[in-house]
């Protein structure tokens, strides 16, 4: 059975009104307010097949930088589809040939380990911002501070904006 995949396209610039055009043409697109960043629904049987499809159908016509598979698959990883130079597809080749796997496979570990330690590190910043943070204040305040955060409709700045927040007394 052929099912729709979400697609994501993320682009290297701003595409052109005129490249929005004419991959339109091809496929149906929703686009964020900068032209950066597309979707799109791909038929095939599998969401790789999607990938490489839309790959084919829209590399001459936008400046594609990475296709992304818009949900996760059963094993919880997300597909990506990015073009390689020769000399990138080679240093890949070379040292996944050192570490006895396929550059596919190498190319998969890399990534995710890269991914799990970028979210160590951003764990262990909050974890340090927080204890210094209950240096100067009661676990109470941080507390309804942050559930006064949450709770707020102004929760939603942009990032690297903080938001001052008042505890009740």
């Amino acid at each position: 059975m052929t099912a729709h995949h979400a697609i994501e396209i993320t682009l290297t610039r701003p595409a052109t009104d005129c490249e929005l055009r004419r991959a339109r043409r091809v496929v149906a697109l929703a686009g964020n307010n900068d032209s950066t960043r597309l979707l799109t629904l791909q038929r095939a049987k599998t969401p790789g097949r999607a990938l490489r499809t839309l790959r084919r159908q829209l590399d001459a016509v936008l400046p594609i930088d990475v296709l992304t598979a818009h949900y996760p698959d059963r094993e919880g990883c997300v597909l990506l589809n990015f073009a390689l130079s020769h000399h990138a597809r080679a240093t890949i080749g070379r040292a996944a040939e050192a570490c006895g796997q396929r550059p596919r496979d190498f190319l998969r570990q890399t990534v995710t380990d890269a991914v799990a330690q970028h979210k160590e590190d951003r764990v262990r910043r909050l974890m340090t911002r927080f204890e210094g943070m209950l240096a100067l204040h009661s676990p109470e305040e941080l507390l309804a501070c942050a559930a006064s955060t949450f709770l707020s409709h102004d929760n939603r700045l942009p990032s690297g904006r903080s938001q001052s927040c008042s505890t009740p007394s």
